[in-house]
């Protein structure tokens, strides 16, 4: 009964911390990763890594124009902002 509880708890903590999934799963639809990457920077974010998550989305890992350290997840598609989080 302990190892399925715990597995249980395992699970939902994972999902508790994922990033968001996005709807398109046709990358030729996606805004081309290379190009948007630069966008950023040239909006003034420091980039750490740039990459495409288990849910299909394009995350940021980096600082932004304040210095602040930032995670942001964005659609591939549209550039849309889905989460954010700054580090104070």
């Amino acid at each position: 009964m302990r190892i399925v509880l715990v597995s249980s708890l395992l699970a939902l903590s994972a999902a508790a911390v994922a990033g968001p999934e996005c709807q398109e799963k046709d990358r030729a639809k996606w805004m081309d990763k290379d190009a948007f990457e630069q966008q950023l920077v040239d909006d003034g974010y420091k980039v750490k890594v740039f990459k495409i998550t288990d849910g299909d989305c394009y995350e940021l890992y980096g600082w932004n124009e304040e210095g602040k350290k930032v995670e942001i997840y964005y659609d591939p598609v549209t550039g849309e902002t889905l989460k954010t989080e700054i580090e104070d």
